[in-house]
């Protein structure tokens, strides 16, 4: 794959409405991806600590881009994911790195692990993506 493959879908990513919540940032490249996020208080569950949907979204995030960075033609889809939640998190930063185990062709089966800035391993999730017939070329933010 190309670096130009892997910016147009950073931009992509970034662009998503979802993530004007998040405000990530992320680094595709062949077959692994990394998603930053700021801890924020808004994340948090009744107890004062980040919810496991947020933990779930940066696994599958991290685990989907890595998938599609090697693949150039059409988007993924994520077809089953499971999460492991370990440990609470209420301040600093989540970092979610994502990597390609198999490529199986018309599938990928990828991994991801999500870190406290400290480097401590706060969760961790896999799970099967399957190529769509979706174009990126027909998803408007995919581009440079």
């Amino acid at each position: 794959m190309s670096q130009e493959h892997y910016t147009k879908l950073e931009n992509m990513y970034l662009s998503a409405p979802i993530n004007k919540l998040y405000e990530p940032t992320i680094s595709v490249t062949g077959s692994c991806a990394e998603i930053i996020i700021s801890v924020k208080e808004e994340y948090f569950h009744a107890a004062n600590a980040v919810h496991g949907s947020v933990y779930f979204k940066m696994l599958d995030d991290a685990a989907f881009f890595a998938a599609n960075s090697l693949e150039k033609d059409v988007f993924v889809l994520t077809g089953t994911f499971e999460t492991k939640l370990l440990r609470p998190i209420s301040k600093g930063k989540l970092i979610a790195k994502g990597i390609v185990v198999k490529d199986f062709g018309n599938k990928f089966e990828a991994s991801a692990e999500l870190y406290n800035e400290k480097e401590k391993l706060i969760a961790s999730g896999k799970g099967v993506f399957v190529k769509s017939k979706m174009k990126l070329s027909s998803i408007v933010s995919y581009k440079v």
